[in-house]
Parts: C-alpha cells; structure tokens; sequence
C-alpha cells in the first residue's frame, strides 16, 4: 500500500516539483499552500508531514505542534530558507525527525524520507517490475531495452524508447509535457519543451499502430483498449 505523504509548502512552483517527485516514487500526496487547512486535517494520520516553516498564516512550528498532540509517533520533516541551526534546534526540540534547508535538489528530500521511512516502517520488498509489456501488437522488453513488431526489432533512440517506456507505465492516463521532461529528460534539463513534441511525432512514426493522443493545452495520452 502506498505511503501518504502530507505537503505543506506555500510556493507554488516548488510545491507542483515536490509534488511530481513524490508521486513519481509511489506514493499518494495531498498539499496545503497554508498551515490552517493543514490543522485542520490531522486527524487523516497520513504517513508523513513535510513542512515548511515559513507560511502565510500560521507557521510550521504550530503545525508540528498540533500534530505531535494528536500522535507523537507521527513522522515530520521541515524545511526552512531561514536561520538554519536555529530552525534545525527548534524542529528537533518540537519533535521533527528531519531537517531539509532551502534551496536543495528534489531528489535529497526523496532520499530523506526513502531513508526514514525504512528505520521507521522497516525496508519493504519492491515488486518485481514487469519485464515485458504488450500493447496495440507491440512488445516491449524493458530488460532488452528493445520494442518488437511481431519479430522484427523497431529501432528507437535511448529517447524515443525512454519516453514509450514512460507511456506504456502510464497507459490510458494524460501525462503533461513537464511530467514528461521530468521522468525522461530529468530535473537537470534546461533546454525547450518542444523536444517533447519532436520526439513524440518521431515515436508516433516508428510505432504507427500505437494511438499515442494529444491532449491539447496540456499533454499527451496513450490510449490502450
């Protein structure tokens, strides 16, 4: 079962980047942009709180508060862009089990929780990915990294089969232009979106029998029936 993970943070744009990440590895997230409508559902017990200290109305530490009341046990991480070691004492006094300082990488907070979720819920077994996916009388090996029209090899870039790979994952579901560039391009990407576009009507091309549509002013979906 998925892990909940409740994300306070009020900058918008670094929450949608969070929240992408988060879910990208699995887990289910619900965001609050304000600390008042966080309060007030703390009652949902969620897995893990990530908090920003910083808040529009109320602040982090009255939010780890009323969460260490309700249950002690109850995981928070904090994130500031203020004064770090006094923040980092302050949470820890409160109870927080962690501490991220502004700015850091996306991926730092994915391996803080992977890392406290494991000492605290215990190391869970992944299931076994599956290796061969068939859609629309393709098959597609992830181990071989290689796509078959009945026996004969369909021959794509690292790219095209990168981002048919993400579709396949994430067929009959609309997928967005930036999810896209993050999952095949990755967060260390600076050049233009279009290279979505380009490398879609290539792919389109290569595997013709495939109805990957365009979801237009938003991004693309592979539809499988």
């Amino acid at each position: 079962m998925s892990k909940r993970i409740y994300l306070v943070e009020d900058e918008k744009s670094l929450r949608i980047l969070l929240e992408k990440y988060l879910e990208r590895e699995g887990y289910e997230v619900t965001t609050f942009s304000e600390g008042v409508p966080a309060i007030n559902r703390i009652k949902d017990m969620p897995d893990l709180w990530v908090l920003d200290i910083m808040l529009p109305d109320v602040d982090g530490y009255e939010i780890i508060k009323a969460i260490k009341e309700n249950s002690k046990n109850t995981p928070v991480i904090f994130m500031s862009a203020r004064n770090e070691e006094l923040d980092r004492v302050v949470g820890l006094e409160l109870g927080s089990d962690d501490y991220l300082s502004k700015p850091f990488l996306p991926r730092e907070l994915i391996i803080r929780i992977s890392k406290l979720f494991e000492r605290i819920y215990g190391k869970e077994e992944k299931k076994p990915e599956e290796e061969m996916i068939n859609i629309s009388g393709y098959r597609i090996s992830k181990r071989q990294r290689a796509v078959f029209l009945n026996e004969e090899e369909i021959q794509l870039t690292n790219k095209e089969f990168e981002l048919l790979k993400y579709f396949a994952d994430n067929k009959n579901g609309v997928v967005s232009r930036d999810q896209i560039l993050i999952n095949v391009w990755g967060d260390d990407y600076f050049g233009s979106d279009r290279v979505v576009d380009d490398t879609i009507r290539r792919l389109r091309k290569k595997v013709e029998k495939m109805n990957i549509e365009t979801v237009y002013g938003y991004g693309y979906k592979l539809v499988v029936k």
